[in-house]
């Protein structure tokens, strides 16, 4: 075992099989318990209509998109919403835990110091974007499409690791 900058033991990674086989029994009970697959982008969607309301309320509710999702009362009434804090907080505690938990920035190499945290919502932004055009995350789409046997999911799938190969070799060349 490692050790980090606090001097703590650094519990290993999981294995990657065990990961994906529990991340899989994860997906299944999801199906089973709600009915629907993981997802992640729908509560962003649905904290946007609910922001959108309170900011600038005819607009939202005028709205093709958001209007319907602004009708709820909150973004804590759906199954997504807690789906997504769990996910969130599992995650702080799984880190917490295996004392794996810091701050730190990524990408300096690449991407630059100072403005990298903005680079990155930026990237962020046009990612969340992307993901609702597209009818689902990485995780909705590409893994609960792919298990239910979706034309889209597997040609996200394929689209995805395509272009971050691509991208990353782009990177990789120009730096």
């Amino acid at each position: 075992m490692s050790t980090n900058s606090q001097g703590n033991q650094v519990k290993p990674y999981w294995n990657p099989l065990v990961a994906g086989l529990l991340l899989g029994v994860v997906l299944l009970l999801t199906f089973v318990i709600t009915g629907h697959g993981l997802g992640a982008t729908g509560f962003t969607t649905r904290l946007t209509a609910w922001l959108g309301v309170h900011v600038a309320p005819q607009a939202t509710l005028a709205n093709d998109y958001l209007g319907p999702l602004a009708e709820e009362a909150s973004p804590l009434s759906s199954w997504i919403s807690w789906q997504f804090l769990g996910v969130a907080l599992g995650a702080l505690l799984s880190a917490f835990l295996a004392h794996r938990l810091r701050i730190q920035l990524d990408g300096k190499r690449f991407l630059g110091g100072a403005s990298r945290p903005f680079t990155a919502l930026g990237g962020g932004i046009l990612a969340g974007f992307g993901a609702r055009i597209s009818a689902g995350c990485t995780s909705g789409l590409g893994l609960s499409g792919a298990a239910t046997l979706s034309l889209a999911g597997f040609v996200f799938l394929v689209t995805f690791f395509a272009v971050g190969l691509i991208a990353n070799r782009f990177m990789k060349e120009s730096h």
